[in-house]
Formats: C-alpha cells, sequence, structure tokens
C-alpha cells in the first residue's frame, strides 16, 4: 500500500501514462464518526494499487492526475461525495458500470452479479463491513479491496460492447454527467430537520424539544467517542425517550442495558434541563403540506405519460424506473416548475416531453 509520497510519484506519472484508470475508495462509516475516507484503490495497465490517504501525503496531484482521466468506477455516488467532502476533488468524467448494466437491460447490477455473469469470477465479499481505518490491513481486506477495480476494465469493455450494440452510449454518457453533478455538491444540513429522526412527526412540541437535545448529546458524543450516532442510542430510543419524557414519565427504564450509568445520568440531564424550559422554547411540529390534488386534466396525462414510459421500457427490455420515476411523472404530468432540468434528453426523448 502507497503512504509515502516518493512511492505515489511513479504511481502519478504511471497514470498519466495510462490508457485507462479504474477507480474505488473505501470508508469507515460502521466504525468511526464522522465518516472519512480510509482507501483509494486505483487499476491502471498492469498495475493495481491501494493508496493510504490516511498518510501523511500531499495527494493534490495525484487527483489532478485522475482528472485528465475518464475514471472506471461502479457506483460512484457514494465514492464522489467522499472525493468531494474530504479532499475537494471531483472527477471530470467517470464510466459507471451500475448506470451501464441498467441501461442495457440488467436487473442484477451489483459488482459481484456483473463480474461473475460478465467475466465468470467469484469475488471475496468478506471483508465488506471491515474496519477500513485498521492498520497494517490484513492479507484478506487487500484481496477484497483491489477487487473492487482490478475487473472494471473489461467489465467495462463489455458494457459499452453492449451500449454500443442497443445505441445507448450517449443515454449513459447523460446519466454520468448527471451522478457526477449531483453528488459533488455538498449541502449544509437544515438544522431545524436534521434531528427530526424517523418516527418524530407525531411527537407533541414538548417531546419535539426533548428529542432535539438529546439528539444534539448524542452527536457530540459520537464524535468524542469516535463511534457511529447508532451506537450510542437508536433513533427509536429517543423517539420513546422524549415520548415518555413529555408525558412525565421516567424514561430511565428506556435507557440501554449496556449504557454506562454516567451516560445514563448525562441522558437524564439532558431530559430533565428541557423539560424545564418555556413552552415558546419548543419547536414545532412540521406541517404536512397541503396536498395538492391533481386534476382530472393532469391525471389524464399522467396515465399517458406512463403508458408512455412503460411501452417504451417494454420495448427497449429495461427497467421502466430508469426511464422516469412516479414523482418524476406526477411533476411532468402538472408541469412542475423546473421539472425539465430533472429529466435528461434521452429521457425527455422517450416520454415525448419537453
Amino acid at each position: 500500500m502507497i503512504d509515502r509520497e516518493e512511492n505515489l510519484t511513479p504511481l502519478i506519472d504511471a497514470i498519466d501514462d495510462a490508457h485507462w484508470v479504474a477507480v474505488d475508495t473505501e470508508a469507515d462509516s460502521l466504525h468511526a464518526y464522522p465518516e472519512k475516507l480510509c482507501l483509494i484503490q486505483v487499476s491502471i495497465p498492469g498495475q493495481d494499487v491501494l493508496i493510504d490517504p490516511l498518510a501523511d501525503m500531499d495527494l493534490d496531484p495525484f487527483f489532478e492526475a485522475l482528472s485528465r482521466h475518464t475514471l472506471l468506477m461502479h457506483g460512484a455516488d457514494y465514492d464522489i461525495r467522499l472525493f468531494k467532502r474530504d479532499h475537494g476533488f471531483v472527477p471530470t468524467a467517470i464510466f459507471d458500470t451500475m448506470l451501464a448494466a441498467r441501461l442495457v437491460g440488467r436487473t442484477q447490477f451489483g459488482l459481484s452479479n456483473l463480474v461473475k455473469d460478465y467475466l465468470g469470477i467469484e469475488l471475496e465479499k468478506s471483508s465488506q463491513k471491515a474496519n477500513w481505518a485498521r492498520r497494517p490491513l490484513t492479507p484478506r481486506m487487500e484481496e477484497y479491496a483491489r477487487n473492487d477495480t482490478i475487473h472494471l476494465h473489461p467489465l467495462v469493455s463489455a458494457l459499452r460492447e453492449g451500449l454500443a450494440e442497443k445505441n445507448r452510449g450517449e443515454w449513459h454518457r447523460q446519466e454520468c454527467e448527471r451522478l457526477i453533478r449531483d453528488n459533488s455538491i455538498i449541502n449544509s444540513p437544515d438544522a431545524d430537520k436534521v434531528w427530526r429522526v424517523k418516527g418524530s412527526a407525531k411527537l407533541a412540541p414538548r417531546a419535539l424539544a426533548v428529542l432535539r437535545a438529546i439528539w444534539h448529546w448524542r452527536e457530540e458524543e459520537a464524535i468524542r467517542r469516535n463511534r457511529p450516532p447508532f451506537f450510542i442510542l437508536s433513533p427509536d430510543t429517543m423517539v420513546s425517550i422524549a415520548h415518555t419524557a413529555a408525558a412525565g414519565k421516567g424514561v430511565g427504564e428506556l435507557l440501554p442495558r449496556r449504557m454506562p450509568d454516567h451516560r445514563k445520568s448525562a441522558v437524564c440531564k439532558q431530559v430533565k434541563a428541557t423539560m424545564q424550559i418555556p413552552e415558546s422554547d419548543c419547536p414545532e411540529r412540521h406541517k404536512a403540506p397541503p396536498r395538492k390534488h391533481i386534476s382530472p386534466s393532469q391525471k389524464k396525462r399522467f396515465g399517458e405519460i406512463q403508458k408512455q414510459r412503460d411501452a417504451e421500457a417494454q420495448k427497449l427490455e429495461i427497467d421502466p424506473t430508469i426511464i422516469a420515476s412516479r414523482s418524476t411523472m406526477v411533476r411532468l404530468a402538472c408541469e412542475a416548475e423546473g421539472v425539465l432540468a430533472d429529466v435528461l434528453p434521452w429521457q425527455q426523448a422517450l416520454l415525448r416531453v419537453g
């Protein structure tokens, strides 16, 4: 594994000379908080390399070299977000094998399925939930990591041929451009929404205040302990605590048995303090937006769009949802503002919209 700049420099030169470059990443989302990019896998002709982004290296020249290539990737949305958030890098162009597989009509498009079906190779997947911040990596982890890029070039060749046969290469190019665009924008979380976990919509304002307080406590505790928040307190438990506290009942019995006493005490302290704040400081329930009724003409238009989509999908032998989801069809039927910006040209042509 490359963890020194003097070993990275020859790889950068090799990337510049390479005819193709395959890339993947690993993070530690199941083991740390906040998660971080822990490993970068790169395959080029004659080399399959692991790079340690946790080492003290300047990776800017490496990313500059990547930017001069169309990167071969699989399911690249998560990787693009990691690159952008941790290193400010956005690929110039990619060839995503998952998108290509869907466009040629594959119903199983995981990397293992594709490598097995196209190349006849069974991938070793036992390290899927490994802690990628661990050093040194075990031999099995290294094998797993290399498998994510070592087969991408022959897989891309097969999928490119399939796209060309079906005249869908341009469709794939548009999809890859959108994948880069959508996942390279990192939005700041809404401070009034981020703590509203699943199950909290029906809580009263006082219970919401309790939930907000223990969510922020959990966030601080997760960062302090470098552990994913759900290991500290599950969302279901937080909602139960908030509901029970607002009803004037004790919450001690709801806390996990494995939780140390000092953390239980901290949670109870948060609950007690929140129960004493003025009602005016409690957050309000989020009101559901008024339901928009579709007019008879819009309903008819939706039916026409859906019929057109399904007919094209059947003819092309692809999943209808890759042409348009139900929500997209509703927005098209209602002529919602900006909807065409979310529908790619190849999709507009098939749906006969725009």
